[in-house]
């Protein structure tokens, strides 16, 4: 098991850091601006759909339904299902294509016309990577069935190395309507490597007949596990309609301010699924205990994290991004985002001691109320402060998610996250107040400054949380 999930964290490590390559070529060949902004603005819809079915909302909901069947029934249920979700995904790109320069309308209202026509055509080539998608989402299920979670887990590699090849080849030379066929041939190779595993185990083309009742089963699984992920994209379109209102650049930096801050989660997700698996053995004060450990393990991975990206920000940018135009208040950004960070790893394993109890839709609703909370505050605080509004509306969503989960399970005294909560605040707020970067010092001195704070963290909270000897 263990070796299996360390496989899969450095697949999906490798895939997160393919995902940011990409990003840092479209900056870097052409500029945090206006023509960035446009082709984020046309890769939402797809890249909102790869997102979701990413997290794992296909194959949670069919894994149970491929176990539930007996061994000669699999494969003939998997071939109905690929022929009807193949119509589908071929359904849903016709309509993306169709009505492309209404969709980046609507996500980009605030883009001029040539970067609306630009846009809308990248999106109708950036359509059709949606079978692709769908199809690769479906075949995850027999693989994972079986214990083969690599070809499932390289999903984002693939996708995104045939746009990386051409952007670093062509450069500021590339089209968009060429990265978005690179996109195409990803969403292809996705799918592409699983079928020779689904031929060699049986499936055959005369399966492919779609049939109503197993998609009706399969959809009546899905639904709830859309919704829940629905929310971080409706979130999402929100900013991207509000950054086009705040001039050239502002969602290019937005997005490579995420995509910088995801790459420290990874442990944390195999973290939390192993902690799910083992609480939910538990019960009572045994589970309490386990979450106590794991709230404290969290909070040594991600604060030390946290606090070096907050110091290092200045000079990550500088190094990462030479003489690029529009990166300036990315630095900020990302040290905001950071913070963030800390707080959604502790509502991530919060959520996760109320899934081991079975209760898996009071979770959904207060993640419901923190979203609520952050679409409010979004246009009023970006109104206001611009693009760090965007990000400190997520920050609020947030923490109202977490006092939430905190507050339904009676949760702060017996975890006595007091202590923790404030140094970690604390922290946090001493980095901020060196945000500026250093007189007189290079970018690779401040990084290197960074990570020896970094360490010196580690260390710190390590010898006084001690999460493994907690019971």
């Amino acid at each position: 098991m263990f070796g299996a999930t360390a496989l899969l964290t450095l697949v999906t490590l490798t895939g997160l850091a393919a995902g940011f390559a990409r990003e840092w070529l479209l900056v870097a060949s052409w500029g945090a601006g206006a023509r960035t902004d446009g082709f984020l603005v046309a890769m939402f819809l797809p890249e909102a759909l790869r997102a979701v079915l990413a997290a794992g909302v296909l194959s949670s909901a069919g894994l149970s339904l491929w176990q539930a069947r007996a061994e000669r029934d699999r494969l003939p249920w998997l071939g109905t299902l690929t022929g009807g979700l193949l119509a589908i995904g071929v359904l849903l790109a016709a309509v993306l294509m169709g009505g492309a320069p209404a969709w980046v309308r609507l996500i980009g209202p605030g883009l001029d016309a040539p970067q609306r026509e630009v846009a809308a055509a990248a999106l109708g080539l950036l359509a059709w990577s949606v079978p692709g998608t769908v199809l690769q989402a479906l075949w995850t299920v027999p693989l994972q069935a079986h214990g083969r979670f690599l070809l499932a887990g390289a999903g984002s590699l693939l996708y995104n190395l045939p746009a990386i090849a051409w952007l670093g080849w062509r450069r500021g030379a590339a089209t968009e309507v060429e990265v978005a066929g690179c996109f195409v041939v990803g969403s292809g190779l996705m799918a592409g490597v699983m079928l020779p595993a689904l031929l060699k185990a049986g499936l055959r083309p005369t399966q492919l007949l779609p049939r109503w009742a197993p998609l009706r089963e399969l959809g009546g699984r899905l639904w709830p596990l859309v919704t829940s992920a629905g929310l971080g994209q409706g979130i999402a379109l929100l900013e991207r309609i509000v950054c086009s209102y705040l001039g050239e650049g502002t969602l290019t930096v937005l997005n490579l301010a995420r995509k910088l801050i995801n790459l420290p989660l990874v442990a944390l997700m195999s973290l939390n699924q192993v902690l799910l698996g083992v609480m939910s053995a538990r019960a009572g004060e045994e589970r309490l205990a386990l979450l106590r450990r794991g709230m404290a393990t969290v909070t040594l991975l991600t604060l030390p994290a946290a606090l070096g990206l907050m110091l290092g920000a200045h000079g990550l940018v500088a190094l990462l991004f030479p003489r690029v135009p529009g990166t300036g208040p990315l630095p900020l950004l990302l040290a905001w985002y950071a913070v963030a960070m800390v707080v959604a790893s502790w509502n991530s394993t919060l959520a996760r001691y109320s899934y081991a109890g079975g209760d898996t839709r009071a979770p959904l609703a207060w993640e419901a109320a923190g979203s609520a909370l952050q679409a409010l505050a979004l246009p009023l605080l970006a109104w206001w402060l611009g693009a760090l509004g965007i990000v400190l509306a997520t920050l609020a969503g947030t923490v109202l998610t977490g006092l939430l989960l905190m507050r339904a399970n009676g949760l702060w005294r017996p975890l006595r996250l007091g202590p923790q909560v404030g140094v970690s605040a604390l922290a946090m707020a001493l980095c901020a107040l060196a945000l500026k970067p250093l007189p007189a010092a290079t970018p690779l001195q401040e990084l290197i400054l960074a990570s020896v704070v970094a360490l010196l963290a580690l260390l710190a909270f390590a010898a006084w949380l001690r999460p493994w000897r907690l019971a």
